[in-house]
């Protein structure tokens, strides 16, 4: 393996998805049948948002009846999942005023649907703390993107947990482990890792705790929970949704986006949160390339006739994980030529300018993070008694005041971004070195071969959750890692996971890149993918399968 296919996996892992805390023993509560998603005779878990739009206007299920099913999953199996920090006070109130408003002849997109949004985003009535006790009980108004949710007439019923401050704290860290929420547990296998950072937005909507989610995305903390959780999710190109009251760790990278079950439920939360927001100049790009309504583009025979080619060198090593991903990724391409497009094989990437992906961002943090706790994090801090931090030195000097607290884990990565200069000259020279030539590999590649989109494997099986914070990711495999965010998270360009298969139970995904602004192109592919091969089966909250780090691969 070489020395940058190395440095890859553990940077992708750092970012987005390192390993685990705590493990899952079952309660009495998992006898109370999981599998049984079923309101008012509807069987939510197989009904997109259109479908609830279509049924609650011919009365034939409420808000009121959705909500109650939602807040009462969560309640019973959130103890087991801890993919849920808080839950809305206002969500009953919210359904009732739903409920109300289309009784009165209101039928906007997402009224009455029932939504999480993960605890990175600013949530009006919810506290927004990214995680750690630092920013306990912190209340900033609605993000751009809530209000926008909101204006659709979403139910924002609660915050999802997730790996906190985005994965970008500690080395060694836990995928899924905030010092608020605890360790994550996915549905599929209760002790698998549920990868992350969005890791409770993954779990939330694969478990049905929510119509959908919302999570966030650096480098794979979109795709990969989406992809371990058999979602569907989309990390937009960067600045088709606003970045403005969202917990950062780069403007230069940073971006939310939706995850569901679906395909049809992904691109209606899409629309919806789309906008130019003024407190976010990157989104003003997206005018004349933004839709309200991304379900229009939901097309069965998008991909006849297009030209689709198939990234491998650098997402995995085909000599340990090649007998259990390679059948994955022949299927999907069985699947799409089925569907009449031609597939180029291979069409792979050349990711050498992401070598400075982890110093930009160590500097962009610092700066960052530093303007959102002064912007949105004002007030008395109820754990430590004292005004909440105001700088990453703060942040450390936070943790380390309370190791009871935001323990097992290090500062490592906190300690190496506070030691740059932030945002300035040189790190503007590391950006400048970074996203152009990733966007120019992808444009370059996609001109050259005359390509449409290009697919690529987006995760391999969930690993077991592991609590030793001596030990990395993957417990020291980082050979075994199975990943392709970098592509689109370095470039600012989007791309959409779907399920693509599983490996003893555990899903895969498979993910759709494009260039700028090809949300529509992407959103067809993938929904015709989905359409031909309905791969997704609802999670059986199994509480093991062994310790194999990989079912179908042997440990070394």
């Amino acid at each position: 393996m070489s020395s940058r296919f190395r440095r890859l996996l553990v940077l992708t892992a750092v970012l987005a998805l390192s390993l685990g805390a705590a493990g899952a023993a079952a309660p009495a509560g998992l006898a109370a049948n999981p599998t049984n998603t079923k309101v008012a005779g509807i069987d939510v878990d197989a009904t997109t948002i259109p479908q609830l739009e279509a049924l609650m206007n011919s009365h034939r299920i409420n808000a009121i009846e959705l909500t109650n099913f939602y807040l009462r999953r969560i309640n019973q199996f959130n103890p087991l999942l801890h993919a849920v920090i808080t839950v809305s006070p206002t969500a009953r109130a919210d359904a009732v005023a739903a409920d109300h408003a289309r009784r009165s002849g209101d039928h906007r997109p997402l009224l009455g649907i029932p939504i999480i949004v993960k605890d990175n985003v600013d949530t009006t009535g919810m506290p927004t703390t990214a995680g750690p006790w630092a920013l306990a009980g912190s209340t900033p108004n609605d993000a751009f993107i809530v209000q926008r949710l909101k204006a659709a007439g979403a139910i924002i019923i609660a915050k999802a947990n997730l790996s906190e401050w985005a994965n970008f704290r500690s080395g060694p860290s836990s995928s899924g482990w905030s010092g608020i929420g605890g360790q994550t547990n996915m549905p599929y296998v209760l002790d698998r890792n549920p990868c992350g950072s969005s890791s409770g937005s993954g779990v939330s909507a694969a478990a049905d705790l929510a119509v959908a989610a919302v999570g966030t995305e650096t480098d794979g903390s979109i795709v990969c929970p989406s992809g371990a959780n058999g979602d569907v999710g989309i990390k937009p190109t960067l600045g088709l949704w606003s970045r403005a009251g969202v917990v950062p760790i780069s403007a230069d990278q940073d971006t939310a986006g939706p995850i569901a079950r679906n395909v049809t439920d992904a691109a209606a939360l899409l629309g919806a949160a789309t906008g130019v927001d003024s407190n976010d100049t990157a989104t003003g790009a997206q005018a004349g390339h933004a839709f309200s309504d991304y379900t229009q583009f939901l097309n069965d025979d998008a991909l006849q006739g297009a030209r689709i080619g198939v990234w491998r060198a650098g997402t995995f090593d085909p000599s340990l994980v090649g007998p259990v991903v390679d059948p994955i990724l022949a299927n999907a391409k069985s699947a799409l030529e089925a569907q009449g497009a031609t597939v180029v094989d291979p069409t792979d990437i050349d990711l050498s300018a992401t070598a400075n992906e982890f110093p930009a961002l160590l500097c962009e943090f610092k700066t960052d993070i530093a303007t959102y706790l002064q912007t949105y994090v004002q007030g008395t801090n109820p754990v430590s008694h004292a005004p909440y931090p105001q700088t990453l030195a703060d942040l450390i000097a936070f943790d380390q005041a309370h190791p009871n607290l935001e323990g097992p884990w290090n500062d490592l990565v906190f300690e190496l971004a506070d030691a740059t200069s932030g945002r300035g000259p040189d790190c503007d020279a590391l950006r400048a070195a970074t996203t152009p030539p990733v966007q120019t590999a992808i444009n370059s590649l996609m001109a050259d071969n005359n390509l449409d989109a290009i697919i690529a494997l987006t995760n391999g099986p969930a690993w077991p959750t592991n609590d030793d914070p001596n030990e990395g990711d993957l417990n020291g495999h980082f050979e075994f890692f199975v990943g392709s965010s970098t592509a689109a998270a370095v470039s600012g360009y989007p791309d959409i996971t779907v399920p693509a298969g599983d490996d003893a139970g555990l899903p895969l995904g498979i993910t759709f890149i494009g260039g700028r602004w090809a949300e529509p192109k992407l959103i067809g592919y993938a929904y015709d993918y989905e359409q031909a091969t309905h791969i997704r089966v609802p999670p059986q909250f199994i509480p093991t399968i062994g310790d194999a780090l990989f079912p179908g691969v042997p440990n070394p």
